[in-house]
């Protein structure tokens, strides 16, 4: 981890959450699928003029479903990168960084929280 900065390295003490109005599934397969509301105006007008849906469903990966399971609010990031390396192994590479990017994204769209955000 010696060529990880410094905001990298705290990124990696955050401890992820999942927000509550996420709603979500193991299929019979392992794989995560993630229930969004789409509502607001926007989302409205999309829904009635466009046939857009009201719920929209995302599927992640294995890696990905694998990690949203172990999302418990009590570990942080680094934590949860044993357990990543140890399942996938090199599949993972390059490991810290692949996790921050993949935590980044959750966060963006609002799948997930902080705990020194919450």
């Amino acid at each position: 981890m010696s060529h990880l900065n410094k905001e990298s390295g705290n990124y990696l003490d955050k401890i992820p959450v999942r927000a509550e109005q996420i709603h979500w599934s193991v299929e019979e397969n392992g794989l995560v699928t993630l229930d969004v509301e789409n509502k607001g105006f926007f989302h409205g007008i999309a829904q009635k003029f466009f046939h857009k849906p009201k719920i929209s469903h995302i599927h992640l990966d294995p890696m990905g479903s694998f990690i949203w399971c172990l999302i418990d609010g009590k570990r942080d990031i680094f934590s949860l990168s044993a357990s990543v390396k140890e399942r996938f192994g090199e599949e993972a590479s390059p490991l810290y960084e692949r996790l921050s990017k993949y935590f980044q994204v959750l966060h963006s769209y609002g799948f997930i929280l902080f705990k020194n955000d919450v």
